[in-house]
């Protein structure tokens, strides 16, 4: 009797995806790192226009190497919106709210977005709100919150620091949502490019404090402003992008919880930073909340009947 089973479905789209992710967060994380170094040299707006015109130079390059063409014009809504949110004032508004208010204010304000986009995703993209995904938001924000908390220096907040972060957190999602749609009708390299694009012209008018400022500013700052261009954003946008095409915005947001706990690695090996057991907790938590939120149930194993197909007997009811 021939096997009436189905063939599984290839899962390298799955896999791929998965690793772009991966590189998006890894390099996400390390942005932390040299936005520290750079914004001690550079104000809000000039670091945000310096790190988009060098993300939309190395984007230019790559698209003129693949010879991309313009994307169609049903895109070009949700490149604006997320050119214009995420690229543009989001990047402006976060480096300034994070001048204001101390690391654990900015990790409980800004990691709200997240849950922002899984509920814009479910009101505006129609998708779902599987409870493992509410479950494991849960538990990575409480260690985003715990890691923000535990690395909080003596610095204080202010009421404008809390708004600029919400604000940052309402823009990031935001983008996102705009985003997911225009990847129907572009590629996520078309989407990236032209979304740093928009970004890079909204901050123009801090034109005159980047020149200033790379006048004065020590090789160092700007050489980590230049890599927050081309690997944090070029890269790591157009990654995120890529994975962002191939499943729904709210466990795409729910990934990037993983960032806490990788800022808390990176910042151990490369500064010196050693972590107390409060911060290495939230970092767990981070990471467990990411893996549950990204967990599937498991497949309901077959009955007899729907492996061997029906019982003699039953035959002619089936037929």
């Amino acid at each position: 009797m021939m096997s009436t089973a189905r063939p599984s479905p290839s899962r390298r789209p799955e896999v791929l995806a998965a690793g772009a992710a991966t590189v998006t967060v890894v390099l996400w994380a390390s942005a932390f790192v040299s936005i520290r170094s750079a914004g001690e040299a550079y104000s809000p707006g000039a670091l945000a226009l310096g790190r988009l015109l060098s993300g939309v130079l190395t984007l230019g390059v790559i698209c003129l190497l693949r010879r991309e063409g313009l994307p169609a014009r049903p895109a070009w809504r949700g490149i604006a919106i997320s050119g214009l949110l995420w690229f543009g004032f989001y990047m402006v508004v976060l480096n300034w709210g994070e001048q204001q208010v101390d690391a654990g204010t900015a990790a409980l304000v800004v990691n709200v977005g997240p849950i922002l986009i899984a509920l814009l995703g479910f009101r505006l993209l129609g998708d779902a709100l599987p409870p493992r995904l509410l479950a494991g938001m849960a538990v990575s924000f409480a260690g985003a919150v715990t890691v923000g908390l535990s690395m909080s220096g003596e610095g204080g907040s202010s009421l404008f620091g809390v708004v600029l972060c919400l604000l940052a957190a309402v823009a990031y999602a935001g983008g996102v949502v705009a985003q997911k749609p225009a990847l129907g009708h572009a590629s996520a390299l078309q989407v990236t490019t032209f979304g740093c694009l928009v970004g890079a012209v909204l901050c123009l008018p801090f034109t005159g404090q980047l020149v200033t400022e790379a006048a004065d500013a020590p090789v160092s700052a700007t050489l980590n402003m230049v890599y927050l261009g081309v690997f944090p954003t070029a890269l790591a946008f157009t990654t995120w992008a890529y994975a962002l095409a191939r499943t729904t915005a709210g466990r795409m947001g729910a990934t990037t919880y993983a960032v806490p706990a990788l800022v808390v690695l990176m910042s151990w090996l490369a500064l010196g930073e050693v972590p107390g057991p409060l911060t290495l907790a939230g970092g767990a938590l981070c990471l467990a909340g990411v893996a549950v939120s990204r967990s599937r149930k498991r497949a309901r194993a077959a009955a007899p009947d729907e492996v061997t197909g029906p019982r003699p007997e039953n035959a002619s009811r089936s037929a």
